[in-house]
Parts: structure tokens; sequence; C-alpha cells
């Protein structure tokens, strides 16, 4: 009976690429996807070990479902010279009904029911001009939050001197309001002190247009401090408010 052909469809298919610099992990990812009505189990393997963390390394995958496997690469010293001699090796089988115990599966399994895909392992170290777009990134970082701090910075003093000027604004306002009323009180005392010598005067069956006029603005002045009051009230909380908010 002729071997299985594999039955997942791997992500790359052939090799598996890692990016120096190798100083520190190296992570790369592989995805298996099942394309079969089957549940399958997979398990990959590695002809170095201790080189490699691969997460998940076995599993059970649905009808129609996929897995990704990241696949770390730990530190070491590269060799340009020296060619990758790591393999990796995908082994899948079909999942029978109620599997549970993995690892008795694996053991029992007859090489006829055993599936299996090879990978390589390629090293590859940044160019020159990926090297020179990492250090200009590098090098642009700092200045550019270093401008964003300088505006931000700056952007503070501005606002609060648009403060400062906008209350000095309503500041005067006030002064020129307050003055206003003031003028306004003694205008209408005086009104009021006129009409209390009138009215002590001897009524008189025709009075004179003078009196009549004098009589209309008594009664027009005793109206207009509440007036005024409700003006400046109003007009003094419009821009102390638009200069709180």
């Amino acid at each position: 009976m002729s071997k299985l052909d594999q039955i997942l469809i791997l992500d790359p298919p052939s090799d598996l690429k890692f990016k120096g610099p190798f100083t520190d992990v190296v992570t790369t990812n592989l995805k298996l996807r099942n394309p079969s009505d089957r549940r399958v189990c997979f398990k990959v393997k590695t002809t170095a070990p201790r080189r490699y963390c691969v997460r998940p390394n076995s599993g059970v995958i649905d009808p129609g479902s996929s897995v990704n496997i990241s696949v770390m690469l730990q530190p070491f010293e590269y060799d340009p010279n020296e060619k990758s001699k790591h393999k990796f090796m995908v082994q899948t089988i079909f999942a029978p009904p109620n599997v549970t115990d993995m690892e008795s599966l694996w053991k029992d399994a007859k090489p006829d029911d055993l599936m299996d895909s090879k990978l390589r392992c390629v090293f590859e170290l940044p160019s020159e001009n990926d090297k020179v777009n990492d250090v200009e990134a590098t090098r642009a970082a700092p200045v550019m939050n270093s401008v964003k701090a300088e505006s931000s910075a700056a952007a503070v003093p501005i606002a609060a001197g648009a403060d400062d000027a906008e209350m000095k604004k309503v500041v005067e306002k006030c002064k020129r309001l307050q003055a206003e009323m003031n003028k306004l009180s003694e205008e209408n005392r005086q009104l009021k002190d006129e009409g209390l010598r009138m009215r002590k005067m001897p009524r008189s069956d025709h009075m004179t247009p003078n009196s009549t006029s004098l009589l209309g603005r008594e009664a027009s002045a005793a109206s207009l401090p509440s007036l005024l009051v409700v003006i400046a009230a109003i007009f003094i909380g419009f821009f102390i408010g638009k200069f709180i908010l």
C-alpha cells in the first residue's frame, strides 16, 4: 500500500525562513489548514530540538479549520559560511472517533496511516538597506518625540496667554459697566430728589410742560436701575462663562 499524501495545506509549504540578527529569539509562523471533512491530528518534529521552541507542537484540527504555529529560534552565533542543516517535519494522521489519548494514538499508529511534510530552515541576515532604514528610524524616533514634546510645551503658554488676554478684556468691560452703573445711579438719585421737591410744592390744575417732562423722567428713572442691573448681569455672566469654558 502506497504512503498517503499530506492532507494538510502548509503555509509556507517548504521553507521556514528566520531573519536575523540572531542575538535574540527569532520567531517565524507556520500555518496548517485542514481542507478535509475529517478531523486531523498533527505533530511537529525537528532535527534540532534544543535550538527551537514550537507552540503548539501537536494537536487536532477540525474540518475546514486551521492552526497557527509559532516556531522560535533560540539565540546563537551565526556563521554565514555554515549552511543550515536544520529541518522540520509535520506529521499527521486522521483522528479516530472520540480520541482522547494522543500519546497512544501516535505510538500505535501504522506507518501506512501517517502523512508527513518536510520543511527546510533558512537563515537570512538583514540587507544593508534594511540596516540603514532601521538606523534612520531609530534616530528619527527621538527627534520626532522631541518635536512633539516641544510643540505640546509651547501650546501651554500660548493657551495661558490667550486666557490672560481674554480675562483682561472681561475685567475692563466689567469696570466700564460698573462706572456706567454708578453714573446712572447718581443721575437717578438726583432725579428722585428733584421729584420729591416737586411733590412738596403746591399742586396746580395746570401743570407746566417742564413739570410734566420732569415727572415723565422720574417715572422712567424709577425702572431704569433694575433694567440696567439685569442687562449688566447677563453681559458679565456671558463673558465669565466664555472664559471658564
